[in-house]
């Protein structure tokens, strides 16, 4: 499917990423100019070079997990780029951990710094620039599946990313009267290098793949999407 986002500006954070860079590359080929948010900020700069420099897409460096860390960062793009018209944000992370009766309290903190502090802080912030700028806009979180219920040895990341649709939900409940899509992706385990690593023995074809959910987050930024609010799309490997 052929999208066209000439003239929309869209923030992608973990831009450097797997998924992300698969979503810079999509957005930048239909026409948008990206910022590309990401704790390395030296790889995206190496992306932004590889798309063709910086009247497509530009790399911003910040910690999506401190109110001022997001708020330098929303300064130094809209200094930049002037407005917003999109966010899709792939931060999160990923630990096991004991079962809750022997478990330190410490990956409970973890998971909810990286799965649930991004989201309430860098979502608002744009949220916040839509709403006082009376602007129309597109909001895309990644979730998982894994929310969906708990499992063994998973409990702090089960509960961040439960926590995380939550959060979607209510931003969708508070900004659809301003005109603002709030929505998300919740694919199962993507296949990225790291994961393969992690899994060696697990089936590789079962796994959804980067591109496959970039093609679902241009469906929910696109018009095409303009009647969804609060859709949690469950995205997975057909193989």
């Amino acid at each position: 499917m052929t999208y066209d986002f000439s003239g929309k500006n869209a923030i992608v954070t973990g831009g450097a990423g797997n998924l992300g860079s698969a979503v810079v590359r999509k957005l930048v080929a239909a026409g948008a100019r990206v910022a590309l948010v990401d704790r390395h900020v030296e790889n995206g700069q190496k992306l932004v070079e590889e798309l063709g420099g910086k009247d497509h897409c530009k790399a911003f460096g910040g910690d999506l997990t401190t109110p001022e860390g997001v708020s330098k960062v929303m300064q130094d793009i809209l200094a930049d780029f002037g407005q917003v018209d999109m966010l899709v944000h792939t931060v999160g992370g990923f630990a096991m951990g004991d079962p809750v009766h022997k478990a330190d309290v410490s990956v409970l903190d973890k998971m909810l710094m990286l799965n649930v502090r991004p989201i309430f802080l860098m979502g608002g912030a744009v949220a916040r620039h839509l709403v006082e700028s009376e602007r129309p806009g597109k909001i895309v979180f990644i979730l998982a599946q894994a929310g969906y219920k708990g499992s063994k040895n998973k409990a702090a990341y089960t509960a961040s990313k439960s926590a995380a649709i939550r959060l979607m939900e209510a931003m969708s409940a508070e900004l659809k009267e301003h005109g603002i899509n709030v929505n998300g992706v919740s694919p199962s385990t993507i296949d990225t290098p790291p994961n393969r690593a992690d899994m060696p023995n697990a089936d590789f074809s079962r796994w959804v793949t980067p591109e496959q959910l970039a093609d679902g987050i241009m469906f929910l930024l696109s018009p095409g999407a303009d009647a969804m609010h609060g859709a949690d799309v469950p995205i997975s490997s057909l193989s």
